[in-house]
């Protein structure tokens, strides 16, 4: 009989000795040769259609519900024999070898050759040895967990085995009940529908939107529902269970196996180790679950990818709704929340859009007719402007400001405050709107009775967590010791080793991380996030000076129409350059957030990731706004005035608005950012870099392109979904449109279009997130989720913030105030006549300092005496030159009262609407009560059954009386009932 290694063999089978008796004789047979096991299998993977292509183990029955992969060593030529025939040795003989070397006995003969190639070889095979070791005993506790396991390292992906998980039906029982997993019952009844007008009214809806519908059964309304309960191996006769292997459906598979692999440890360490440790320390290189199948390509199977792919991730069916059901089915409840969350905020878009639009077409429309713009533009106005830069500029004409105060007219009209009021109320609608649809969907995917299930499930700990608390413990332990204690028994490493990791164990289980162990983390999150925050500012400050420097540059410049258009170039080149630092900062603060996290150690994955998303969400937010609230509120404050300018720097002072208002600069600061954002961030970066890392990964695996198109037609589905982007969580996607919705929400007032291009975006964004998800990313382990946690703060507190800033943005910004204050208090005639006169002061040209005055004083073809500057100033013949005016403190008091009114009157609208909506649907309201009433009817019923079979399976006396009291007997029955099950499983 020639002997067969696994490198010959291609596929070795891993199982309890009970399994394997259990499998047919033709499923494969053990053959124990020369203290080698070998699993010869009569299937090959051209038979039964390569195994449905990977997602089932040789034998064609068993699917695949998870997958393990690890770095396989490829031999050299020199040491081949010796590589191939260590692989081939099983736990059991490497534990002989080792046992004799305990022992004293002499280790077998090496080889001989190059002493400094030896001790290499000799490293590398120390540490490919100790990952094995690891392996073997990790997978040797999930098979005592009752999962079965199957090995192939013969694939056509070099340097990489897998190894493949099923979990048999026992397991699947066990860990349901132990998950608390709702599943649905042969128990149904009818959900109650509208009567009256209002079902009139869901008809004629339902005929409209009928062509938005996706082709997906999931997504249409039923009229009947299965009651649903947490599974329970003793009432299995309340499910049906007539075919169980679609009763545990892929999702929820992978999920169970996920849990097992939590739990299981590995001791051949100095600490316990998990999955994530194992993963982490390169014992395994991924874990994962495998898709259903292909998305595309001839003689596809249905599958509910397939479906995902071309009723969901298809940019043809934009305008469709999304099947957020099947999303839930194949992904979770986690990732289904996310996008129900992204369709709704996109469909609450398109209202808000067509009032953006509507703002800004009447301020198209009025332009024409507003008084200060035509006066500003009059041809005749020959008001004679203050240089705008010291020495460089000269004197120029009011007149040339009029592109810039008609352009700022677009923003700055008397329908921004009413956009403003809208949005905030839109805010509050669009939270209050989906706390509703939340419920529903929790009602819809039985998440109702979730809150005391994930109480239980945040408080697991984190690999890293139990890391550190490890070793703290060893720490104390090795210090209480004495030296002599510690080496007990020096020949017995391995015992000393279990007995001092199972010793840590039992110490973690006292010990925790004080907040005197994460001081050091602590001072480092504090420095660390102060020190970004002062590098954002520092840039800013450094775009400010490339804008005063460049400004005085281009005034000195011989072309008169790059004079012309100084501003125009200054305000956009600085656009531009914020927003290249803003992209490159994001990716920085991300890593930089995710770093300090991982210092603090938190103690669960919940923990650590309220702690990121906080990080995160404070330095982007930081990071993009900074620039724009800069604009909004600080530039054009702080200049001083004509001869007494508030210089940086000896020769830089401070930026000036135009005479138009800074609105106008806001407004390009904000769109640039806005846009470059989405189109370079949110989408080129989101299909160029999977594909990109895809890419590298093909390269790293050295597959030639002649063989591409061959090896891609014979890959199993696990070796597909190794070559796929591995699934890094909902943070970036989540933070992407918090940032999106802050665009959309704080500064509006100076920006009406921002919803529409917030909404074309989304439809994409949809789509393209549908795509990655689908057909990019490795499959991620469903997560239950009941809300969309942390964000739904983020959110709230974005919506409060964006009521003060409009209000201060309309005060001190724009111009609507000052407007308001001269049309009911200075204006003769009611009217806006007069206003750009009003709003200027003068300045006698005698009083500029020394060398600040222009070169070319002569420039305008006469001499000037007095120049005019936009402030509330007295003139230079009052008794008190240059110092502010009365106006100027009337309109700082409307200013000041406006804010306090528009916020409080805003809020109180908001809460109002609060207040109106109910967070519960009434019908969902009456669903759940009417779902308690029919689970006890349940109950009752099956206690009157068993009631009834006691009743007739006991004797009775001559006078018709039980021998037995009922009480006992009901008690007897679910305790006989739970020993047989507990003997069955």
């Amino acid at each position: 009989m020639a002997e067969e290694t696994p490198e010959s063999s291609g596929t070795s089978l891993l199982h309890n000795s009970a399994d394997t008796a259990s499998k047919p004789r033709h499923f494969l047979k053990d053959v124990v040769f020369h203290g080698k096991f070998q699993l010869l299998n009569s299937l090959t993977p051209e038979e039964n259609t390569q195994c449905q292509h990977g997602l089932y183990f040789q034998d064609g029955e068993r699917r695949v519900d998870y997958i393990l992969t690890y770095h396989i060593k490829k031999p050299s030529s020199s040491r081949s024999n010796r590589q191939s025939s260590r692989f081939t040795d099983n736990a059991f003989t490497r534990s002989l070898r080792r046992g004799t070397a305990r022992l004293g006995r002499p280790p077998p003969p090496q080889p001989r050759g190059d002493p400094e190639v030896a001790s290499q070889d000799h490293s590398m095979d120390y540490h490919e040895d100790d990952k094995r070791y690891r392996r073997e005993e990790f997978e040797g506790n999930l098979r005592d967990m009752g999962l079965e396991l199957e090995k192939d390292e013969d694939t056509k992906t070099p340097g990489v085995g897998f190894v493949k998980i099923h979990a048999p039906w026992h397991v699947l029982c066990r860990e349901a009940e132990f998950m608390k997993l709702k599943m649905p019952t042969k128990k149904v009844y009818e959900v109650k529908q509208c009567s009256g007008v209002g079902a009139k009214i869901n008809t004629l809806v339902n005929k409209a939107t009928e062509p938005l519908h996706p082709n997906v059964e999931e997504n249409r309304g039923q009229h009947v529902k299965h009651l649903s309960y947490a599974f329970s191996r003793e009432k299995q006769h309340l499910f049906d269970l007539s075919d169980r292997d679609s009763f545990f459906d892929s999702k929820t598979r992978a999920s169970i196996v996920f849990e097992v692999l939590k739990r299981t440890k590995c001791t051949k360490a100095k600490y316990s180790m998990g999955i994530t440790s194992l993963l982490g320390s390169g014992v395994y290189t991924a874990a994962y679950p495998l898709h259903d199948g292909d998305v595309d390509g001839e003689n596809v199977e249905p599958n509910d990818r397939k479906l995902l792919y071309e009723e969901w991730a298809s940019y043809s069916v934009f305008y469709k709704y999304q099947p957020i059901g099947l999303v839930r089915k194949y992904f979770g409840e986690k990732i289904g929340l996310y996008f129900a969350w992204l369709g709704l905020y996109t469909q609450m878009l398109i209202p808000a859009s067509l009032v953006g639009v509507i703002v800004f077409l009447y301020g198209c429309a009025t332009v024409d007719n507003n008084i200060p713009s035509m006066e500003i533009c009059h041809p005749r106005n020959n008001i004679t402007m203050c240089p705008l830069c010291d020495r460089a500029c000269n004197y120029w004409k009011l007149k040339e400001a009029c592109g810039t105060a008609r352009a700022s007219h677009l923003f700055d009209n008397p329908a921004t405050v009413f956009f403003s009021i809208f949005m905030a109320l839109w805010a509050a609608m669009f939270m209050e709107h989906w706390k509703r649809r939340q419920m529903r969907l929790n009602y819809e995917w039985d998440l109702t009775g979730f809150e005391e299930e994930e109480e239980e499930l945040k408080d697991h700990p984190r690999a890293e967590y139990e890391l550190c608390v490890m070793q703290k413990s060893l720490k104390k332990e090795h210090k209480t010791h004495k030296p002599t204690e510690i080496a007990e028994e020096p020949t017995n490493k391995w015992k000393q080793t279990v007995q001092s990791a199972m010793a840590g164990l039992k110490l973690t289980e006292k010990e925790k991380l004080t907040c005197r162990d994460r001081l050091p983390a602590y001072m480092t999150n504090i420095v660390m996030m102060l020190l970004m925050i002062g590098v954002t500012f520092a840039i800013v400050f450094g775009v400010i000076l490339y804008r005063i420097s460049i400004t005085a540059a281009l005034h000195m410049s011989n072309n008169p129409t790059t004079r012309s258009n100084v501003r125009l170039m200054v305000k956009t080149t600085a656009a531009i350059i914020n927003l290249v630092v803003i992209l490159i900062l994001d990716e920085v603060y991300g890593a930089v957030a995710r770093w300090l996290t991982v210092l603090e150690v938190p103690k669960t994955d919940r923990s650590f990731e309220e702690r990121l998303i906080f990080k995160t969400f404070v330095l982007k937010f930081v990071n993009a706004f900074t620039p724009i609230i800069y604009i909004a509120f600080f530039r054009g404050r702080l200049v001083g005035r004509p001869g007494s300018y508030l210089y940086v720097f000896e020769s830089y002072r401070m930026e000036e608005c135009a005479h138009g208002g800074c609105l106008m600069e806001l407004c390009i600061q904000l769109s640039i950012t806005m846009l470059g954002k989405q189109l370079i961030q949110n989408n080129l970066f989101e299909i160029g870099i999977p594909k990109l890392k895809k890419l590298i990964r093909y390269i790293k695996s050295k597959r030639r392109s002649f063989q591409e198109e061959e090896r891609e037609k014979k890959l199993q589905r696990y070796e597909t979904d190794h070559f796929l982007e591995p699934f890094a969580g909902l943070t970036p996607e989540y933070m992407e449109m918090i940032i999106q919705f802050g665009f959309v929400t704080l500064f509006v007032a100076s920006f009406p279009l921002a919803p529409l291009f917030a909404l074309l975006n989304n439809i994409i964004e949809i789509r393209l997130d549908a795509k990655k998800f689908v057909a990019e990313l490795r499959r991620p382990v469903a997560a239950r989720a009941k809300d969309i946690g942390i964000w739904y703060n983020l959110l709230r507190g974005v919506a409060k913030v964006a009521v003060i800033i409009n209000a201060f943005v309309i005060s001190f910004t724009s111009d609507f105030i000052p407007r308001l204050v001269y049309q009911y208090m200075y204006s003769p005639d009611g009217s806006m006549h007069g206003f750009v006169n009003h709003t200027m002061s003068y300045f006698n040209v005698s009083d500029f300092q020394d060398g600040k005055e222009p070169m070319d004083p002569h420039h305008l073809g006469y001499q000037v005496e007095m120049c005019r500057y936009k402030d509330y100033r007295e003139p230079p013949w009052s008794n008190t030159p240059y110092v502010v005016s009365k106006e100027f403190w009337a309109v700082l008091a409307a200013r000041l009262a406006f804010v306090i009114v528009f916020q409080n009157v805003v809020m109180l609208m908001s809460d109002i609407v609060d207040w109106l909506i109910p967070d519960i649907p009434k019908d969902i309201s009456l669903q759940i009560h009417k779902e308690k009433i029919l689970m006890v009817e349940l109950f009752m019923k099956e206690e009157q059954g068993k009631m009834q079979f006691i009743d007739s399976m006991t004797p009775c006396d001559g006078k018709g009386r039980n021998n037995h009291a009922p009480i006992a007997r009901s008690r007897s029955i679910p305790h006989t009932h739970s020993h047989t099950h507990a003997n069955n499983f």
